[in-house]
């Protein structure tokens, strides 16, 4: 009888789970792209990492680790700066500036490069203005800065990306105990004391994950450095695979950027476990906003003020301003095409990603394997590698899978299906599920830890089953996570420039594609029209941010 009941059991542990073997499947397919790039980079059919290693790499490098340490620095400053103005201080359109403030987050990086370039271009508003009031005819009469220049590039990012660490920062200083303040000002301690002493070494893990993630987008970035013609790692991707034709040569960059990241992620986690910060007792008084004197609450709106016009009035600005002129054509069937295969990818990529996250965390949740839950938390990793990174890993796979399925249909039916996964936007699909998996995952977790376990016991207890008590019982108390979910990939999706560019079909166009091609070409009025498309659905996915963080 004991040697049944063990058979039993044995069986009862190697039985197949449909929900285990999902989350494996969905875990493996997030994954896959990544350690693709890895195995194509140490088995490239011509090595010329030697030759990169001794001209171009260095130069790559350089430039993309100076503008991640620039820009993380002016992104951190400007960020936390803000947020500790408007949280600790009471001065004219604070409340209104305290979510303005979110906005540049709606405006991609391009945009406003585009943008800063146009506004100060020598043709632009700003030169023609000084050599009108000044009376110059030429720009040999007067200096003014190099606008295609990495420290533009570094001021553009900056201005786009502040507004992650000011989520993080401003969450982080309005749940500091007011009293800690109090003591500190009895103390004698001024402003900046109590800003450096008190409010930055409590508010510090924030900042520093914030930070983190404006560098990891520092380095994804393509459009942007592109246009100011700075060099980086993503740029010599494109320069390895589009131009010299070697897939090797990308994929070995590509690792460089993932070792970077990865050393990023590293040191951010060992700042937060070296400076942890404890919540002290329930109800601790909160900070209570102090009044400034009138000289200052007008320097604390002017301050506050400059990363809100950079971020989002001059880009915006400028759009409109080409929008609504006669060049602008609304209606250029182009423009509509590419409207149309941007909803499409990404209404398509979003629903694919979110119901995918959601197999994964439920098939997990059910799951007694180690297994699944192990590669959970992994597949997070799509986010932190960058569009390039993943086009490079998308691509090549996809594209030997194709040619070896069309060989074998052709050698079967004599019928040749042509190239059906790499030929259409599948591919591009495939990127942004990979690419903005975390987003969709990190929604679904909280979402099913948010309802008491309670609640799907009693309906097993019932008669449900457990895809029953998912379209029942889940889904209906998670519709709000699942929609916010799903408007914020589809919104990155929309954004999204550099996989896009190197997976898209042939002559198949997005909204992001149609703004990098005709401002490259310095058609700017052309542009404009798809940039504000862009920056409209970026609105949309700011304005719930901003409601969920009242």
């Amino acid at each position: 009888m004991a040697d049944v009941g063990a058979g039993a059991r044995a069986g009862r542990r190697w039985r197949f789970d449909g929900w285990s073997a999902g989350a494996v499947l969905i875990a493996v397919l997030v994954l896959l792209p990544i350690a693709a790039v890895v195995v194509m980079a140490f088995t490239p059919e011509e090595n010329i990492w030697p030759h990169l290693a001794a001209t171009v790499l260095p130069r790559y490098l350089q430039n993309t680790l100076i503008l991640m340490v620039g820009v993380g620095a002016l992104s951190a400053a400007m960020g936390a700066g803000a947020a500790w103005t408007v949280v600790m201080y009471r001065f004219p359109g604070r409340r209104w500036l305290e979510w303005a403030l979110f906005l540049p987050l709606a405006v991609p990086a391009y945009v406003g490069a585009y943008a800063l370039v146009d506004f100060l271009e020598y043709a632009g508003p700003v030169q023609g203005a000084l050599r009108e009031a000044f009376g110059w005819t030429s720009a040999r009469d007067y200096w003014f800065p190099q606008i295609r220049s990495r420290g533009a590039a570094i001021l553009v990012l900056s201005a786009s990306l502040y507004p992650y660490v000011y989520l993080l920062a401003r969450a982080a200083f309005r749940e500091q105990p007011g009293g800690a303040y109090e003591v500190a000002r009895a103390l004698g301690a001024g402003p900046v004391a109590r800003f450096w002493r008190v409010g930055l070494p409590l508010a510090r893990p924030a900042i520093a994950a914030a930070t983190a993630i404006v560098m990891m987008e520092t380095v994804s970035d393509f459009g942007t450095v592109e246009f100011f013609a700075v060099q980086t790692l993503t740029t010599g991707i494109f320069s390895a695979w589009l131009e010299a034709g070697n897939a090797g040569g990308a994929a070995q960059l590509a690792c460089v950027i993932l070792a970077l990241v990865l050393v990023l992620v590293t040191l951010e986690r060992l700042s937060r476990r070296r400076a942890k910060v404890h919540q002290g007792a329930r109800g601790v008084r909160p900070v209570a906003p102090q009044e400034l004197g009138p000289l200052r609450r007008w320097l604390a709106f002017g301050l506050c003020m400059v990363p809100f016009a950079l971020g989002f009035l001059l880009p915006v600005g400028v759009m409109v301003h080409h929008g609504l002129g006669p060049k602008a054509d609304w209606l250029d069937p182009r423009l509509l095409e590419a409207l149309g295969n941007t909803l499409v990818v990404g209404g398509l990529a979003a629903m694919l990603t979110v119901a995918a996250a959601l197999f994964m965390v439920y098939g997990v949740r059910l799951s007694g394997h180690a297994l699944p839950r192990a590669l959970l938390p992994v597949t997070t990793l799509g986010y932190a590698a960058p569009g390039a990174v993943l086009g490079v890993g998308v691509l090549l796979p996809l594209a030997a899978l194709d040619h070896r399925v069309a060989d074998a249909v052709l050698a079967l039916t004599g019928w040749d299906p042509g190239l059906v996964l790499t030929g259409s936007a599948a591919a591009l699909v495939f990127a942004y599920m990979v690419r903005f998996f975390a987003i969709g995952q990190g929604a679904a977790d909280a979402a099913f830890g948010r309802i008491s376990p309670n609640i799907p016991l009693a309906a097993r207890s019932l008669g449900r089953t457990r895809r029953g008590v998912l379209g029942a019982v889940y889904l209906p108390l998670m519709r709000a996570s699942v929609g916010t979910a799903l408007l914020l990939v589809f919104v990155d999706c929309v954004k999204e420039l550099p996989a896009t560019l190197l997976l898209r079909p042939f002559n198949y166009s997005t909204l992001a594609v149609r703004v990098y091609e005709e401002a490259s070409l310095e058609h700017l009025p052309q542009a404009a029209p798809a940039a504000l498309m862009i920056c409209a659905t970026g609105l949309a996915a700011v304005a719930l941010l901003a409601r969920a963080n009242r």
